[in-house]
């Protein structure tokens, strides 16, 4: 059996170009996210976001195995996911902050973000509420003959919600191409995934006779080669997948959850953001082969800090949609 690196090497090989671009990609996530907090604090932002920082690894990892044509749906821990899949900040940005110039014209806010032009069919507030747009979508590429892969991303709560192995059975039958991937960030809002969840995450899916993998979360080339292994399978007329992604999210549930020593440590905390963190990691692998260095890497930071200066600048000075759009574009 292959180890992890040795499985990176021989199949999904990152050249130097793909490897700044999965850095770049992971940054601009964070910095994303950093500044949705900061929107948050200084009171220009309706309503709560739940920050994916920590967790870049797995959209990045996932979303550069796809191309724009094959679809995603998300969680309301989204954000990530939309980047990774091609959304822009500016757009993004005004969105959370309610401006018609958001990709749902403000109307989706945080947890409902949708892009269809990337292939993003949406985040979603609810638990596991994506999971059968994402099987459709499988269901429809390939009753239409189309070279189309779906990837629906979940936290491990929603391995208690009964929609997922419905799915995932009618996936099986039908050998849908389509790949479920846990964010299992250990975590269940307040309550660490084991007292909620019983036996082993992995047989989830290989009870339904879905190929099942794990796969490091915090290691974007690792993430990277699974989904390489994955979406080729898929495409082949293989059928489904189940892939556990075990990452950890630095922040609380949401923006506002900021006292969490109740339900997790400091200590826990900085281990993984000090030992564990993806974007570190990679960085200091990028130097250690060679493919560029600590100041080029600052370089990378710093442009993708002054993209999210200005797009935030943009949301903020965009207009509000009209009072007369206010029943248009909604659905119950």
């Amino acid at each position: 059996m292959k180890t992890a690196e040795e499985a990176i090497k021989t199949e999904a090989a990152v050249s130097p170009e793909l490897g700044i671009r999965l850095y770049r990609q992971m940054v601009r996530i964070r910095l994303f996210e950093e500044q949705v907090n900061e929107l948050y604090m200084r009171a220009l932002m309706p309503g709560l976001a739940h920050l994916y920082i920590g967790e870049e690894a797995i959209a990045v990892g996932l979303c550069e195995a796809l191309k724009k044509t094959d679809y995603i749906t998300s969680t309301h821990r989204g954000h990530g996911h939309c980047l990774a899949k091609g959304a822009e900040p500016d757009r993004m940005f005004a969105e959370l902050l309610g401006k018609e110039a958001g990709y749902c014209r403000g109307k989706g806010g945080s947890m409902h973000i949708a892009d269809p032009a990337t292939g993003n069919l949406g985040a979603n507030a609810i638990v596991c509420g994506s999971a059968g747009i994402a099987t459709g979508a499988a269901l429809t590429a390939k009753r239409l003959k189309q070279d189309n892969v779906s990837v629906c991303f979940f936290g491990e709560g929603a391995l208690g919600q009964g929609v997922l192995y419905e799915v995932m059975n009618l996936a099986t039958l039908f050998k849908l191409p389509v790949i479920y991937v846990c964010e299992n960030n250990f975590y269940t809002e307040y309550t660490h995934y084991t007292e909620t969840t019983a036996g082993d995450i992995l047989t989830r899916g290989t009870a339904f006779g879905v190929h099942s993998e794990s796969v490091d979360g915090q290691d974007v080339r690792a993430v990277y080669a699974a989904a390489n292994r994955l979406v080729s399978r898929a495409r082949r007329g293989e059928g489904p997948a189940f892939l556990v992604a075990n990452t950890y999210r630095y922040t609380g549930h949401h923006v506002g959850d900021i006292n969490r020593e109740y339900y997790r440590s400091k200590q826990e905390e900085q281990e993984w953001k000090t030992k564990r963190d993806p974007i570190k990691n990679m960085g200091e692998w990028l130097v250690s082969q060679k493919i560029t260095d600590a100041a080029a890497l600052k370089k990378i930071e710093d442009e993708v800090r002054q993209e999210m200066k200005a797009a935030v600048e943009f949301a903020i000075a965009a207009p509000y949609p009209s009072v007369e759009e206010v029943d248009q574009d909604v659905y119950a």
